[in-house]
């Protein structure tokens, strides 16, 4: 507790304060732990299917069950720590992230991975919202901005370093351990963090927080969520039977029922999961929807694209990881100028928007200009551009939609835009993860299509009879349009059995030419399957752009600027606890 009295300080605060740099540290941790596993899974995905089976929906349920468990957590993860401690819940959770790290590290099947990313992402929750309360009880208004200030190059560093570690550690295959390393990992960074924690972070609870947490608003929007993103991920693996409708729906009534009892329960005086009154200041509700699109749009971007690396381009996990550089260097950039742009506000926030569509539709450019043979250093320059644009719209998003709110509800207000943050994300990863799947199969399909009369004349170069021909032909046809539609790739399409009796049986009519004939058919579905991929990834690709427009239009709804009496607000917040 802080004395704002005037008489002496207990006898631990000197301490508090002598170790606050070293406490900050420990904050940081946590956060590099949070944003390198939102990461890791976007590269590891392919591997991690190959190695435990599952279907496309795995792959998705790796990005979105993450995101939707930590969207989920933020509603309560700060109201938490003022009941029970901020200390002791960024202990409790580093400890659960470690163990939920552990638990993904051994998995031994598609559900017991996706089991603990959940648990990953509620710990996450627990841990990360403590980090800001603290801080403003550690440091003095002169101390604070520098504090705040780590976050940007620690996080920016940490976007880098998410894919090219992923990568690097599934090809340095350490121990034999593969993928299971990126989760590993976070063993000894998530007992640094419990140690250091338990040393370095001050001890104690916020005065003034003592009423009871809303388990019931908890419980119905982590249901409200579940209806929507649950069948967004799954339905098209199921043919999207009707039941699956009726739950989106649901969805929407559950989502009803948590705001009517949200004003119910601060009518009574007690205090809800989130103040009905944010809701009725415009530029809160817009800065609501701008995040879900935004990152739904941007979340969305980052796994169909390395999804689109690795499987379409055949790129291994580190090349695929260093591939992403450019647009994680881009960002950073970004950031910087986006802060000389402060006094802009929302017009800065527009011009990254317009900027990022700018470089998605670059990205589209080059892919129909190069072809299969597209390489990193021809993505490059977009991907620059794509992280520049996101710097720019990202550095001034949350103050911009924070600034129609009142000091009373800024705690409130904040974990809410944090929760929709990643509920975005979940939706992000669910929406076009499932559009890019559903396009692969129709694409592959055409191309070999396109590809067959090439196809039939390399054949008939090397013996092969019409008839034969035709076999082959449609066999690879209908063997490209299965397995990249699969529900479980460990499982041979029963196509793909046929069309591999078809070239033997080629292969052994004509000796001579057999190891010929099997190396077209090879060249003729590899080309087929890298042209498909790339045509669903360039419709995915305008699907973005598309929603970066509409993150331009609906950010109109925002306010022009933060609010100029803002930057007092932590001095005044932070000022009882100056040492």
């Amino acid at each position: 507790m802080i004395d704002t009295t005037g008489a002496a300080p207990p006898a631990t605060e000197p301490a508090l304060f002598r170790w606050r740099w070293a406490a900050l540290a420990v904050i940081l941790l946590g956060e590099i732990m949070d944003m390198l596993d939102s990461l890791v899974t976007t590269i590891a995905a392919p591997t991690i299917r190959a190695d435990l089976g599952g279907s496309a929906a795995t792959i998705q349920w790796l990005a979105a069950g993450y995101t939707l468990a930590m969207a989920i957590g933020l509603l309560t993860g700060g109201r938490l720590g003022d009941l029970y401690g901020r200390k002791r819940m960024f202990l409790i959770g580093a400890a659960g992230f470690t163990i939920g790290s552990l638990l993904c590290g051994t998995a031994v099947s598609p559900g017991m991975l996706i089991g603990a990313r959940l648990l990953q992402g509620l710990a996450g929750a627990m841990m990360i919202p403590q980090g800001l309360g603290m801080m403003r009880r550690m440091f003095p208004p002169k101390e604070l901005t520098k504090a705040f200030g780590a976050f940007g190059p620690v996080m920016g560093l940490s976007s880098v370093a998410g894919p090219v570690l992923a990568g690097w550690l599934i090809d340095a295959d350490f121990f034999g351990t593969g993928w299971r390393m990126i989760f590993l990992i976070n063993l000894p960074l998530g007992l640094g963090a419990v140690v250091l924690g338990a040393v370095f972070l001050p001890p104690g609870r916020e005065d003034g927080h003592g009423s009871r947490l809303d388990l019931v608003g908890a419980l119905l929007a982590a249901l409200g969520a579940a209806l929507i993103v649950y069948p967004l991920v799954q339905g098209r693996e199921l043919d999207w039977p009707a039941w699956m409708f009726v739950l989106m729906a649901a969805s929407g009534v559950v989502f009803l029922l948590f705001a009517r009892h949200e004003l119910r329960r601060q009518r009574r005086g007690a205090d809800p999961l989130i103040t009905p009154s944010v809701f009725a200041k415009r530029g809160f509700s817009g800065g609501l929807v701008v995040g879900v699109v935004f990152f739904a749009g941007m979340t969305g971007f980052a796994l169909t694209y390395s999804l689109y690396l690795q499987l379409g381009l055949g790129f291994s996990p580190l090349k695929a990881g260093l591939s992403q550089i450019p647009w994680s260097a881009g960002t950073v950039l970004g950031f910087p100028v986006a802060m000389a742009m402060q006094k802009r506000g929302r017009m800065a926030l527009q011009l990254g928007a317009l900027v990022m569509a700018s470089g998605v539709a670059g990205l589209v450019l080059t892919l129909q200009v190069a072809g299969t043979g597209v390489g990193p250093w021809q993505l490059a320059p977009s991907l620059v551009v794509v992280g520049f644009g996101m710097g720019l719209l990202m550095a001034p998003f949350f103050e911009i939609v924070l600034a129609s709110v009142e000091p009373h509800e800024t705690g409130s207000a904040g974990g809410t835009l944090s929760a929709v943050q990643q509920l975005g994300s979940a939706l992000g990863a669910a929406v076009l993860g499932t559009v890019f799947f559903g396009l692969l199969g129709g694409h592959v399909a055409t191309s070999s299509d396109q590809d067959a009369p090439a196809l039939r004349a390399s054949l008939a170069a090397v013996g092969v009879a019409p008839s034969g021909q035709e076999r082959i032909t449609a066999g690879l046809r209908a063997c490209g349009h299965d397995r990249s539609t699969a529900k479980d790739q460990a499982k041979n399409p029963e196509t793909c059995v046929r069309l591999e009796s078809d070239v033997r049986a080629e292969a052994a009519a004509h000796p001579r030419s057999a190891g010929r004939i099997a190396a077209i058919v090879r060249s003729s579905a590899l080309h087929s399957a890298k042209t498909g991929f790339g045509a669903a990834m360039k419709i995915t690709l305008w699907i973005v752009v598309g929603l970066l427009g509409l993150t331009f239009l609906i950010a109109f709804l925002l306010p022009p600027r933060a609010r100029p009496e803002d930057e007092a607000e932590p001095a005044e917040e932070t000022a009882p606890a100056t040492a």
